[in-house]
């Protein structure tokens, strides 16, 4: 039971940063990594969707599970305060 509280702290961590510009790591596999700034834009039951926005004026979407933050295979930073979320 406690991965499942474990996942209900990530999600209530998550919904109180909705609107707030993160940095955001993905491990995209053999030693690749994604990095990029990013505003959490909303949550869902079982996703979160973060919009970045690139040099074109292009915005795009990207929907990330809770399980990747206890994973550890995306890692957040909330920019205004520099708090990173993650397993307690």
């Amino acid at each position: 039971m406690t991965e499942k509280s474990n996942l209900l702290q990530i999600k209530k961590d998550i919904e109180n940063c909705i609107g707030q510009k993160i940095q955001l790591k993905a491990n995209k596999g053999r030693k690749k990594a994604f990095i990029k700034e990013g505003i959490l834009e909303n949550t869902y039951p079982s996703i979160f969707v973060v919009k970045f926005e690139n040099d074109y004026e292009a915005t795009r979407r990207v929907s990330y599970s809770y399980t990747d933050i206890l994973t550890k295979a995306v890692e957040i930073v909330v920019c205004k305060d520099n708090r990173k979320i993650q397993v307690s």
